[in-house]
């Protein structure tokens, strides 16, 4: 890999074997390269491969990022990187900068405000604990991995807003308002299908587990305006056929998400829908084993 810009002593902007701007971090490697030459492979500790499309969000350029890398010290971000490492959730090569970045930026101002006594009590910890309970769980163990590496140590409340930089990291912008605009479209999702069909949202429900799945993906290609077919394909005419009360119901959410995100969900998207909502009250119906 050759250096395009030393950025400070521990980040580099550099081009790999293909030509395509990667973002190298490790202890003086900044020190010990120049613009041009190769960069020395036993300093590279982990490599940030930029795959955001520019057109999306200017600011996941390859330099943007290198930049906000290097604003970040070097022991915070040392820490991070390899406590996602630890816990599985990156490795050595990285397709997701803004990961760390936000974690680590997080984490610095969480350690900031443990030095001054001052404890943050987040208020969607509930939300956060129900509907993210994978990267919830995730997130527990990062902040184990990383207050083995740091002090003072943060407290468990943290847990919280590092499972929404997890979930956060699917979505392109990277903005974290989508991600708390998500969690609030979600619960009013989830309170609509209480009032009408009476369902216990809040139990371990395989069921409402693939409809958050669902949701959470249908967001995903709407911020990346990649929704289903907007002609009505067969199976979505089917499933409308068959699930008439599922559908209205489908319908009605739809126009939540449409008043929060001013996205008008296609066809096909309420209808998959619909097969969620369907699915959730049958397993609501049928009699316990």
């Amino acid at each position: 890999m050759k250096a395009l810009r030393v950025l400070n002593n521990n980040v580099v902007l550099a081009s790999d074997d293909r030509g395509q701007p990667v973002i190298l971090t490790g202890r003086g490697i900044g020190f010990s390269s120049q613009q041009g030459k190769p960069v020395d492979s036993a300093l590279i500790e982990r490599v940030f491969v930029p795959t955001d499309s520019p057109e999306h969000d200017h600011h996941h350029d390859p330099d943007r990022l290198g930049e906000a890398l290097a604003l970040i010290s070097e022991e915070v971000l040392e820490a991070v990187v390899s406590a996602l490492s630890e816990v599985g959730i990156e490795g050595r090569e990285s397709t997701r900068p803004t990961l760390a970045i936000a974690v680590a930026d997080h984490v610095a101002g969480a350690l900031e405000r443990a030095r001054q006594g001052t404890a943050i009590d987040y208020p969607l910890r509930a939300e956060v604990q129900t509907l993210y309970a994978t990267e919830y769980a995730q997130a527990q163990r990062l902040l184990r991995a990383i207050n083995e590496r740091v002090e003072p140590k943060l407290g468990a409340s943290e847990a919280v807003a590092l499972a929404l930089h997890l979930v956060n990291a699917g979505f392109v912008s990277g903005d974290l308002s989508f991600t708390y605009t998500m969690t609030g479209v979600i619960q009013q999702m989830l309170a609509v299908l209480r009032e009408r069909y009476g369902l216990d949202v809040s139990h371990e429900s395989m069921n409402v587990a693939r409809f958050v799945t669902h949701v959470r993906y249908l967001f995903v290609r709407i911020q990346q305006r990649q929704q289903l077919t907007g002609q009505e394909s067969t199976i979505g005419k089917g499933i409308r056929e068959y699930y008439p009360d599922a559908t209205r119901t489908a319908e009605q959410l739809a126009t939540i998400v449409e008043l929060r995100l001013g996205r008008r969900l296609s066809e096909d998207e309420v209808s998959y829908l619909a097969l969620h909502v369907a699915r959730m009250t049958m397993e609501a119906d049928s009699p316990a084993a």
